[in-house]
């Protein structure tokens, strides 16, 4: 149980760097808490921001590395010295990571439109983020297949995967197809529950098994690239996450947070710790929550009935507006029968509208004036008739909605028209909406080769931190779609580099060197 390598975690950051590590040489092993591979990675639309690679420059966009940093200047605001390292790091990295996975063919990415979350410059019209090309279940190994999570709607019910893997699914399965073929080892149902520290050195890890306890020992050092602590209440309320626990888009059983405690334990510095990559949710009669965006109609209120922003900021900008006040959280998302009694938005899962009804998380009635009524949101009649007459007029002078990119991007583009539409077609629907995340993103501050920091700014041997196991570049902000993802997948990427030139002390080491040989 020696290698040289321990990746802890299974999203996207974690297989891409153990794939890197494994076919640059380097003995790897990926340990998973439970028995799928993929984490909250396999859950996602599996965008990844990743700026000025080839796939933007074949798709003909107006992006270059140059442009992402005038974009991240704006949106990110003033940088000690420490953070500007990490993003330039982020930077000059991400096109040299897509070039190294792409070199064999196991991996391929494509650009596919999806508007970036600031009106700022440098903001590429259409956005700059990339997916991972889809692959056929029947064209997988058959361990990838077994292995890959299932998308969240069918994950929740106990159901197996679909025949064609997008998005987050592809990610995992590609990278995970890779690091198998270059002969890497995964360990499933261990979860990860302290650090091996010898001399103040890193060199493993301790995994509880259905076995009992297993020590895996790391020779070069050990990659935490996991979730957050997302999935542990205690933890979230300690720190000041918003949201719950019971509301995270995480996999049912995971994000708990050892790894981020094992870290501290042996002398990690944490920051961040009260943040959340965030979300509006749809409470669901089991009291989970699921990740809603691209509303086409409806309007979003407190519980005393008042709108509060533009519902279709982008997600993790709404999010934060939904946690500015006790009131907002639960809000009810109200919307008409237009669209045949069905949620006029973009829910993963949706749930049936009947069960629903049922179980009170959806009310329904055949005025506005009742359903005000049946919601407690004294104030929502009013409201609806303010937001009618904006209808009429063609906009929403009060937040906007519909004058970005990113507000009708999902409704076929336009102007306010496309989405600020009456409600007026009965009977009328009130939804329960909470607070949701796609994970915490407080946790180890690491520097731009990944290496784990003490409080003194020194690098704890042999520990590494990418994805949400460390503290986000990206701080309290959300650029764009796949921020979390490729920011996780460059830092795994840069952590591999240094252990490499552990090895090398004498040689630069880059991500070209971990692309195969031609």
């Amino acid at each position: 149980m020696t290698f040289d390598v321990v990746v802890v975690g299974s999203g996207g950051g974690a297989l891409v760097g153990a794939h890197l590590a494994q076919r640059a040489g380097l003995r790897t092993v990926v340990v998973e808490r439970t028995a799928y591979v993929g984490g909250t990675s396999a859950y996602s639309g599996g965008a990844c921001w990743l700026p000025g690679t080839p796939v933007q420059q074949e798709a003909g966009l107006p992006d270059s590395t140059d442009s992402a940093r005038v974009y991240l200047d704006h949106v990110l605001g003033e940088l000690d010295a420490p953070r500007r390292r990490r993003v330039e790091a982020f930077l000059a990295e991400a096109p040299r990571l897509v070039e190294a996975l792409t070199a064999d063919g196991t991996f391929a990415f494509e650009w596919t439109p999806f508007p970036e979350y600031y009106d700022a410059p440098g903001r590429v019209p259409g956005g700059r983020s990339i997916q991972p090309s889809a692959v056929r279940r029947a064209d997988l190994p058959a361990a990838v297949a077994a292995l890959v999570r299932p998308p969240v709607e069918r994950d929740r019910m106990g159901r197996e995967g679909r025949s064609t893997l997008s998005g987050g699914q592809a990610l995992i399965a590609r990278a995970l197809t890779g690091f198998l073929h270059a002969g890497g080892t995964v360990r499933t149902e261990h979860r990860m529950t302290d650090l091996v520290v010898e001399d103040g050195r890193v060199v493993g890890v301790l995994a509880e098994t259905p076995s009992g306890t297993v020590e895996l020992r790391a020779e070069r050092g050990v990659l935490l690239a996991a979730g957050g602590f997302e999935g542990n209440a205690e933890l979230r309320t300690s720190r000041g996450v918003p949201g719950d626990a019971a509301w995270t888009m995480a996999p049912a059983g995971t994000n708990a947070g050892e790894p981020i405690e094992a870290g501290v334990r042996a002398g990690a510095a944490t920051d961040l710790l009260d943040q959340g990559w965030l979300c509006p949710g749809m409470l669901h009669p089991d009291g989970r929550g699921s990740f809603v965006l691209a509303f086409r109609s409806g309007l979003m209120v407190d519980r005393a009935g008042r709108r509060y922003a533009n519902e279709n900021l982008p997600y993790d900008r709404f999010g934060r507006e939904m946690a500015k006040a006790a009131e907002r959280v639960p809000s009810w998302f109200v919307f008409d029968a237009g669209e045949g009694g069905r949620i006029p938005a973009i829910a993963m899962p949706e749930g049936d509208p009947a069960e629903h009804l049922a179980a009170g998380t959806w009310l329904r009635a055949d005025s506005i004036a009742e359903l005000a009524e049946a919601t407690g949101a004294a104030g929502l009649e009013e409201t609806v008739q303010r937001f009618n007459a904006y209808a009429q007029a063609g906009r929403d002078p009060d937040f906007g909605r519909g004058e970005d990119e990113y507000d009708t991007f999902f409704a076929g583009g336009g102007g306010p028209d496309a989405v600020v539409k009456p409600l007026a077609q009965g009977p009328f629907y009130a939804a329960r909406f909470v607070l949701c995340d796609l994970g915490t993103k407080g946790g180890l501050v690491t520097d731009e080769r990944a290496r784990v920091l003490r409080a003194d700014g020194s690098a704890i041997p042999g520990l590494y931190a990418s994805s949400n196991s460390a503290a986000s570049v990206m701080g309290e902000t959300y650029p764009g779609p796949g921020a979390p993802l490729g920011t996780a997948m460059v830092f795994a990427s840069l952590a591999v580099q240094d252990l490499l030139a552990a090895g090398q002390p004498d040689s630069a080491v880059s991500a070209e060197t971990v692309a195969p040989n031609s």
